[in-house]
């Protein structure tokens, strides 16, 4: 490496312990190639455009059933044409040394089979949250990654986030005192009733699946526990032609082993993105929480103090996601939210979505 990478990578290294991460070696100067399969809004509009922001990887293929739209978006980042695939072909991704890692952006129904073709077809795998629609199918996913020996990683950009990042790390300094309380509300108003976002076969459930489980994970990753029970209720208007399918508001309690209460909602029908942590000497905010920008953090029992956190470990949340996994591969590290992360994520959705239909509390095991 030359001296500016070799101080940028020393860089990455202090904020990275500073922050709870794993410390990287230094890497080769190859950046790893990712495949982006699915060309939608997130894909497309959100993930691309961030390789200009990685040091350690890039794109160099695309997977989409629109041959059009390929060749479009191909031509503007650069990807060649012997990277453009669609689902037929895809495949044959096993016969381009160029992609080292899928990225699975598709309707949470076809997770699960695109990350077991890409992991058989002998390439590591970054699946978009919610890993599934069932924790059955979260375990396939694991298991085909694992007899590949290929690394699988969730999508969950806010553990890479500065804000959420140094929120933990007060936390858990005992900033606050001793935690007490977590709420976390995170929401917004769905729109076109035939997205498929509204349609159960295809999302494997509603606003918890898609926005609640940021707060869901937010209480776990900032508590630094795991619940072991939880109670839950929900409202919808079935009337709504949006919601005939999924559900809109749903609000869990969640039980952790140190006697935390966390208070958590997901809605489709107003707009929120909300945490609070409560301690016996303090408290910590973040609104918003986990947006794409403009997340903010506040410590002070009112408020009283705006926190600017150090940077994150990448020039955005997503490039530091994106450089992360690479990392990993290079360093042969397990990333810090890999298969089980999200596996344990989809069985507490299945047990909150069991709790509300039952109206019982539900033990976690």
């Amino acid at each position: 490496m030359n001296r500016r990478g070799l101080v940028l990578a020393a860089g990455s290294a202090i904020t990275a312990s500073a922050m709870g991460l794993p410390a990287m070696a230094a890497t080769p100067e190859r950046k790893l190639g990712y495949a982006i399969v699915g060309l939608g809004g997130y894909g497309l509009g959100i993930i691309i455009p961030q390789f200009k922001n990685c040091q350690h990887s890039k794109l160099v293929a695309l997977v989409s059933g629109d041959p059009a739209k390929a060749k479009r978006v191909a031509a503007e980042y650069g990807v060649p044409e012997r990277g453009i695939y669609n689902y037929e072909n895809f495949d044959s991704i096993k016969d381009n040394p160029d992609i080292d890692v899928v990225y699975v952006c598709l309707p949470v129904s076809m997770h699960a089979e695109y990350t077991i073709r890409a992991a058989q077809a002998g390439k590591h795998v970054m699946c978009e949250k919610p890993m599934a629609v069932s924790s059955k199918e979260c375990e396939a996913m694991i298991a085909a990654c694992k007899k590949a020996g290929k690394k699988l990683m969730i999508g969950y950009r806010c553990h890479f986030e500065a804000n959420n990042l140094e929120a933990r790390r007060i936390a858990r300094a005992g900033g606050i005192g001793k935690l007490r309380y977590f709420r976390s509300e995170h929401g917004f108003t769905a729109g076109n009733p035939n997205a498929w976002r509204l349609k159960k076969a295809m999302s494997g459930g509603g606003s918890l699946m898609d926005i609640g489980i940021y707060a869901l994970n937010a209480a776990r990753y900032m508590t630094g526990e795991e619940p072991v029970s939880v109670y839950a209720k929900e409202t919808t208007d079935r009337n709504d032609p949006r919601f005939r399918e999924v559900e809109d508001m749903i609000e869990f309690q969640l039980e952790f082993p140190s006697g935390v209460i966390g208070s958590c909602m997901s809605m489709y029908s107003a707009n929120q993105n909300h945490i609070l942590l409560i301690g016996d000497k303090g408290r910590i905010d973040l609104e918003p929480g986990t947006r794409y920008e403009g997340n903010q953090l506040w410590v002070g029992q009112d408020r009283s103090k705006l926190v600017t956190p150090p940077p994150g470990p990448g020039a955005t949340q997503w490039a530091g996601q994106l450089d992360h996994l690479s990392l990993c591969i290079i360093n042969n590290k397990e990333p810090i939210v890999g298969g089980e992360e999200g596996l344990r994520d989809i069985r507490i959705i299945e047990a909150v979505y069991r709790s509300a239909r039952e109206q019982k509390r539900i033990a976690l095991t």
